[in-house]
């Protein structure tokens, strides 16, 4: 395969990492509709309700970065298909348990494979293609991500109105095993070449694997995403959340400590002296943030204030998903990012997602038009922003680094997702704590949300121009 020209199956190769990269991101969202169902059938408490949903994605966010390096050191091929296959078995056991100790113990199972599989797709993807192809590879995956969101709900409402609950998780397994014959015939295997896994103008590297390194961050990022969920709901001040904090501050302050010293070290702290890193990761925490949050506020807004049923709301969250999908499956807003450059095309989205986010809380006197013409923006945006911020990181990385940086960047998400929920809502309990209506609470969300997205954008934006202007 030559570099220039990219693998020559490569838009095939894409689809099929692309279905795994689905598979996952319904995962995230799909368990919510279920959790009626699950109470009652289940006889789950609250308590084993919040497990279930967080097993997943506590142990997929702890595990992104070390499955990103496992990747790039022993092979993204490799981890692509222990990924699925770990998906494929953790979602069988979900399906079939039958307590909430099963069910929640197959979902951690799931968030490991979910973890190899978020990291190696966008890592294989950056390997196929060539750079000039790369921005619409990527906007592609993006797009897919925007699905996963959207359809979560819709797909986890059709299945239980026509099977149990157990059916949300086995329709997982036919899907991960047509992508584990696909990933073993197409996908070829990359990994980095030993020696040569640090950043320009860093001291040589050896090639021991970080284990320690791997640990650490994945206590640290887990303690962090745990300290996040559990502040709304047992108090920020709260001796269970100030002291998974702690523990977060410390682990992660020893983790950077530690790879700063260690010959071979996961995560390179040399690219944080590369503007084009700072940039993009600065940004991705604030727009994430603002983001995460917003969308958060968005499904109440439409629930219990337009008052739609939970069916219903999913399906009038699809136009912001199916803008993403028209813009990115087009190869528009890949050429519009190429015409106007990453700075550009970050700060313009940003500024259109955040016009969504105000349309949302603004013009919606009781109606849906307001929500319609803020979502249509919001995707607008995401499709032209996401892509070029997702770019921006793995190309400052170097591409034998690819599953560390496509685990920074799925670490980004998780954790700007997480703190955007948490604030937000926390914005909104104390809007309707002094004396505010819901709906003006949730706008208040909103709006706090679109000064994130714009800060994040703009901050993204003016760190990226410089890099540019220093490389010149």
């Amino acid at each position: 395969m030559s570099a220039s020209q990219g693998h020559p199956r490569r838009w095939l190769i894409l689809g099929v990492i692309c279905l795994a990269q689905l598979t996952v991101l319904l995962d995230n969202t799909v368990l919510n509709v279920a959790i009626p169902s699950l109470t009652r059938e289940l006889h789950a408490a609250t308590s084993d309700i919040q497990w279930m949903i967080n097993a997943y994605s506590l142990v997929q966010s702890g595990l992104l970065l070390t499955a990103g390096s496992a990747a790039d050191r022993y092979g993204r091929k490799k981890m692509l298909i222990a990924g699925l296959a770990l998906f494929g078995i953790g979602s069988l056991a979900a399906g079939l348990a039958g307590s909430t100790g099963r069910l929640i113990a197959a979902r951690a199972g799931m968030g490991i494979g979910g973890a190899l599989l978020l990291t190696t797709t966008l890592a294989v993807a950056m390997q196929i293609f060539p750079s000039e192809e790369q921005p619409k590879a990527i906007g592609i995956w993006s797009a897919v991500n925007a699905l996963g969101f959207a359809a979560g709900p819709l797909v986890g409402g059709f299945m239980l109105g026509h099977f149990w609950w157990g059916a949300i998780f086995l329709i997982n397994i036919p899907i991960a095993m047509l992508g584990l014959v696909a990933v073993v015939a197409l996908v070829p295997e990359s990994k980095a070449a030993p020696s040569r896994g640090a950043a320009p103008g860093s001291p040589v590297r050896g090639d021991r694997p970080d284990l320690l390194g791997a640990l650490l961050s994945t206590i640290g990022m887990a303690s962090l995403v745990f300290a996040i969920i559990s502040g709304p709901g047992h108090g920020w001040t709260s001796p269970r959340v100030l002291g998974t904090a702690a523990v977060a501050v410390v682990v992660l302050g020893l983790f950077a400590y530690w790879e700063n010293r260690v010959d071979a070290p996961m995560l390179d702290l040399y690219f944080f002296r590369d503007r084009r890193f700072t940039g993009a990761v600065a940004g991705a925490v604030l727009i994430t943030f603002g983001m995460g949050g917003a969308l958060f506020l968005l499904t109440q807004h439409l629930q219990f204030v337009l008052g739609y049923g939970p069916l219903e709301a999913g399906l009038r969250t699809a136009p912001l998903a199916l803008s993403v999908v028209l813009l990115n499956f087009t190869g528009l807003s890949a050429k519009w990012a190429t015409r106007m450059g990453t700075p550009v095309s970050i700060a313009l989205g940003m500024v259109l997602m955040a016009l969504g986010l105000v349309s949302i809380a603004e013009l919606d006197s009781g109606g849906y038009a307001g929500t319609l013409v803020g979502l249509l923006l919001i995707g607008g945006g995401c499709a032209v922003a996401n892509p070029a911020m997702a770019h921006a990181i793995m190309s400052a990385i170097p591409p034998e680094k690819a599953g560390v940086g496509a685990g920074i960047n799925g670490t980004l998400a998780e954790f700007g997702n997480g703190l955007g929920v948490a604030v937000l809502g926390a914005v909104l309990s104390s809007s309707v704590a002094s004396g505010e209506s819901l709906s003006a609470g949730l706008g208040t969300g909103q709006l706090v949300g679109a000064v994130a997205v714009l800060l994040g954008g703009f901050l993204a934006a003016g760190l990226l121009r410089r890099a540019e202007r220093s490389l010149a």
